[in-house]
């Protein structure tokens, strides 16, 4: 599934040439204060391989935001993370400032459910999100996942959120 659409966004998947807008996204202080911090341009070209590579390897992964005018508005996906030392398939979204406060967050977190749960007959999905970061908490609650533990994760006090198949 390379590309999807929501009532306002399109998602198309993750390219080479999406760096540039990912490299803007990923060094917003703002943006990144949920993410780990800011990523130097290096570190965002690993990012992008790696997340390209697991395209290849899963069938599915990030996808790149845009309006339906074709403005860069974020990132989103559904991914293979280790947390807790087991394999868990997250979704995961960030959008930039500007987008922030209008509803895309669960707009897309409700399509990246419906892929993973329907599309891509996974038993659960899970969202990790740190502690204190009570819009995306809200967003994935909104989505009817339900709250299953706190743990660490790179260091951070997070939050897993989960909703079965």
């Amino acid at each position: 599934m390379d590309r999807f659409s929501t009532d306002r966004l399109t998602a198309e998947k993750l390219r080479e040439d999406h760096l540039a807008d990912l490299v803007a996204l990923h060094l917003d202080a703002e943006v990144s204060r949920y993410l780990g911090g800011v990523r130097a341009p290096e570190v965002t070209k690993t990012y992008l391989e790696t997340n390209m590579a697991h395209w290849d390897q899963h069938g599915f992964g990030l996808w790149v935001l845009r309006t339906k005018d074709g403005a860069f508005a974020g990132r989103a996906g559904i991914r293979h993370i280790l947390v807790d030392g087991v394999d868990e398939v997250e979704i995961a979204y960030t959008f930039k400032r500007e987008f922030w406060g209008q509803g895309l967050a669960s707009e897309i977190a409700t399509a990246l459910t419906e892929i993973g749960l329907s599309q891509l007959e996974l038993p659960s999905l899970i969202g990790l999100v740190f502690v204190g970061h009570g819009a995306s908490r809200r967003v994935l609650e909104k989505s009817n996942y339900i709250l299953e533990k706190s743990t660490t994760h790179h260091g951070e006090a997070v939050v897993i959120y989960r909703i079965r198949w």
